[in-house]
C-alpha cells in the first residue's frame, strides 16, 4: 500500500519541478525575447542589455547611445557584454535542462539528473552575474522604482531557479530512501 503512494509522490514531486521549469523558461522569454531585454521602457527613459536611451530635453524626444557615446557617459563596454553573456546565457542553459531530467527520471539515471542540476546551477549563477553587472553598470539612471515588468520577470525567474536547484538536489536522494524503505504488508 505505501509503494503506490511514495510512488505517486514522486512523480507529483517531477511534474512539480516541470512544471516550475516551464514557468522558469517562459519567464525568460518574456523578459528578453519579448520585452527586447528591457528593464526600464518608459516614454523619457529606455534602458535595457541592447537600448540605452535617454531624454533629451533640446529635441524633446528619447536619445539612443551606442557605444563611443556609452563610454563617455560612464558605461563600459566589458560590463555590458558581460552582463548580456550572463543574462542571455542563462536563457540557453535553461533550455537545455528538460531534456536531462526526463531521461534522468524515466532511465533513472543519476548521471543526467546531476548533468541538469548543473545546468540550472550554472543557469542561476550566470542569471544572477549578468542582471548584477547590468545594474552595477547603469545605475546612474535606473531605480527600483524604474524597474518594470521585464526586470521583476527577470527576478522571478532567478528566484524559482533556486528553488528548482534546491529541489532537484534533494529530489534523487528522497527517492532513493523512498525506494530503499522495505514493504510494509
Amino acid at each position: 500500500m505505501t509503494v503506490p503512494r511514495l510512488r505517486r509522490g514522486n512523480q507529483l514531486l517531477f511534474l512539480g519541478i516541470m512544471i516550475l521549469m516551464i514557468m522558469v523558461i517562459s519567464l525568460l522569454f518574456y523578459a528578453l525575447l519579448w520585452k527586447a531585454g528591457n528593464l526600464t521602457d518608459l516614454p523619457n527613459l529606455r534602458i535595457g542589455l541592447y537600448n540605452f536611451c535617454l531624454w533629451n530635453e533640446g529635441s524633446g524626444s528619447l536619445q539612443c547611445y551606442q557605444f563611443p557615446e556609452l563610454e563617455d557617459l560612464g558605461v563600459p563596454r566589458v560590463g555590458l557584454a558581460l552582463a548580456r553573456l550572463g543574462v542571455y546565457g542563462a536563457l540557453v542553459l535553461t533550455l537545455f535542462v528538460p531534456l536531462p531530467l526526463l531521461l534522468g527520471w524515466c532511465n533513472s539515471n543519476e548521471g543526467e539528473w546531476q548533468l541538469a542540476v548543473g545546468f540550472l546551477a550554472m543557469s542561476s549563477v550566470l542569471l544572477a552575474s549578468g542582471l548584477g553587472i547590468f545594474l552595477t553598470c547603469t545605475w546612474k539612471w535606473v531605480r527600483l522604482s524604474l524597474l518594470e515588468p521585464g526586470f521583476l520577470a527577470l527576478g522571478f525567474a532567478q528566484a524559482l531557479l533556486i528553488i528548482l536547484l534546491m529541489a532537484t538536489v534533494v529530489f534523487p536522494q528522497r527517492a532513493e530512501k523512498d525506494e530503499s524503505k522495505p514493504e510494509s504488508r
